[in-house]
């Protein structure tokens, strides 16, 4: 009898388990993906792509029709649609496709890959719309830097110090740039976080500290300047606001009572990423975001997600998940240069950060993913 793998999110951890699963040609087995995106959105570049001309909207969006043009019709299906409702107990998951109906789809093993989305759904730093969203979003910002004198960064993790350094690095020396951080260092006092400022003040980066973003409306004064509200009172005008605060994982379709109590609830699972109170139900990357978002980390997470659902759909026992060998920490800033740790305790020379990050961003691993030589 036939069995049905479902999994849902069509970004990086969805698309490697499944060319992980169908490049094993399991008996019997169907793998179906749903991503609301009929692209691959390489979301590790975005803060290159609001930079005019250094990106092409086919260096960091491909087809997910393309990676699966490899394997047999028979044994996939991809399904644009959005997940809305989730039943465990049922083994089915309803879906909202693009004209608004709705399908009710049962599956044998299931995959939550959803990913996370930004607290400011019009940041392009994840693919909160459609392919076509996502391009003119990117373009539309694109324009909006080009044309822009002073630019404000709200935020001041790993996406703010990228942004910034983006900008910095491209237009310190005829725009002005500030990066606002509502803390006393970056990153939240990562050991990477004086390096951090070190690196965009030689970019000409302005960091403001203790600089929590209260509210942004659209100037009154002024047409097509946007107001900057601090917590403290103060009031910033800028040309354009950029924020690059909080991820908060796309989690709406799963029941209560499988989520974490965080302010930000994610998918709770056990040592096998295997949803815990279920039997069949699987979780990889920043739905979980534990023990936080990171590229390697959902990498490790697809590949542990792959290993242990072919187990069981081939009787055999899960295995225990392992994260990656170190754990690195490492930001580009510009693309000339980057900071980073290892472990925390073992500095990356900003030549190995940008020779390893910054200098591609990664873009040339798209097609991996594209091919199915990832998985």
């Amino acid at each position: 009898m036939s069995k049905t793998v479902l999994i849902l999110g069509g970004s990086y951890a969805g698309l490697h388990i499944a060319h992980a699963l169908l490049k094993k040609s399991l008996q019997d087995v169907k793998v179906i993906l749903v991503s609301k995106n009929t692209h691959l959105y390489w979301n590790l570049a975005s803060v290159r792509a609001i930079i005019p001309g250094q990106l092409k909207d086919e260096d960091i969006l491909q087809p997910l029709e393309k990676a699966f043009s490899r394997y047999p019709v028979a044994n996939y299906e991809l399904v644009i649609g959005t997940a809305t409702a989730a039943d465990f107990d049922k083994k089915t998951v309803e879906i909202v496709l693009p004209d608004g109906s709705v399908t009710h789809t049962p599956y044998d093993q299931l995959v939550l890959a959803t990913g996370a989305r930004t607290s400011d759904p019009e940041s392009p730093w994840k693919a909160s719309g459609t392919y076509k969203d996502v391009v003119e979003s990117l373009h539309s910002i694109a324009a909006r830097v080009g044309e822009a004198k002073h630019i404000v960064i709200g935020g001041g993790g790993s996406t703010g110090i990228e942004v910034a350094g983006e900008l910095g690095y491209e237009y310190g020396k005829t725009k002005e740039i500030v990066l606002l951080t509502s803390g006393k260092k970056l990153i939240g006092g990562h050991p990477v976080a004086d390096a951090a400022a070190s690196e965009l003040k030689k970019l000409n980066v302005t960091v403001r500290y203790n600089a929590l973003v209260e509210k942004t409306t659209p100037s009154a004064a002024t047409a097509g300047k946007t107001e900057v509200t601090l917590a403290n009172g103060e009031t910033i005008t800028t040309d354009l606001y950029l924020s690059t605060t909080g991820l908060v994982p796309n989690v709406g379709y799963i029941p209560a009572k499988y989520l974490s109590q965080d302010s930000q609830p994610s998918v709770i699972v056990d040592e096998y990423l295997r949803v815990t109170g279920t039997e069949n139900v699987w979780a990889a990357g920043d739905v979980i975001s534990k023990p936080r978002a990171s590229f390697l980390i959902t990498q490790k997470q697809a590949a542990s997600v792959a290993k242990n659902v072919e187990a069981v759909l081939t009787d055999k026992a899960p295995t225990v998940a392992k994260g990656p060998p170190v754990d690195v920490l490492a930001c580009a800033v510009g693309r000339g240069r980057g900071v980073g740790r290892i472990n925390n305790s073992i500095r990356m020379p900003s030549l190995m950060v940008w020779a390893a990050k910054g200098r591609t961003l990664a873009v040339p691993m798209l097609k991996s993913y594209i091919d199915g030589s990832v998985a």
